[in-house]
């Protein structure tokens, strides 16, 4: 399997323009939600998507939420609705928007309607150890993203994406080695497991 590295220069602009992903403040608080309201009219009221195939940002953590925008800025991430939005943004909007996101509330999982998919999504999560990166609870952590709650039918995109080499980003290598190796059955538990977490 051919694997898309990201180019160093990507990576060291980005740390530097980035300052090290210094938090924000949160002293202009009401033009940080302002300007997010904006990525309300896809990702959903208070960062929950409501959209198939378009995930839920409140509660990702914020180094994630910024590598991905830098990802999509740099063009190392593609995708046709968040380009044109991305190359009006600057080093602060990145810093903001994952400050801001990150402290709402993260989704909760719908009802689960096939518990025995669930299990079997489980036991490949922890066949594939995927909580040594996500976390226990898959709550993510620093540059890595929550999926506990995620909109399953995204999560599979996600995984098919990084199985056929098409997405890239922090922890491709180590995403594309995993879903390399997952049926089409596995990603389909395993999806439908995390999303349904609470």
């Amino acid at each position: 399997m051919r694997r898309q590295i990201i180019p160093h220069a990507i990576s060291a602009v980005a740390l530097l323009t980035l300052g090290a992903f210094i938090p924000a403040e949160a002293a202009d608080n009401a033009a940080i939600k302002e300007k997010a309201a904006a990525c309300s009219g896809c990702h959903g009221e208070n960062g929950i998507s409501q959209t198939e195939n378009i995930p839920s940002l409140a509660g990702q953590p914020d180094q994630f939420l910024q590598w991905q925008l830098v990802f999509f800025r740099a063009g190392a991430r593609k995708n046709d609705q968040m380009q044109p939005i991305v190359e009006g943004i600057t080093n602060e909007d990145i810093r903001n928007f994952g400050a801001y996101f990150a402290s709402l509330a993260p989704p909760k999982g719908p009802e689960d309607g096939d518990p025995d998919l669930s299990k079997k999504g489980a036991q490949v999560a922890a066949g594939r150890r995927c909580a040594s990166c996500h976390t226990d609870s898959y709550a993510g952590t620093k540059a890595v993203a929550r999926l506990a709650g995620q909109r399953e039918e995204y999560l599979v995109k996600a995984l098919h994406d990084y199985k056929a080499g098409q997405r890239v980003g922090g922890g491709v290598a180590a995403m594309a080695d995993v879903a390399y190796h997952m049926s089409d059955e596995e990603i389909t538990a395993v999806s439908h497991y995390l999303a349904h977490l609470k």
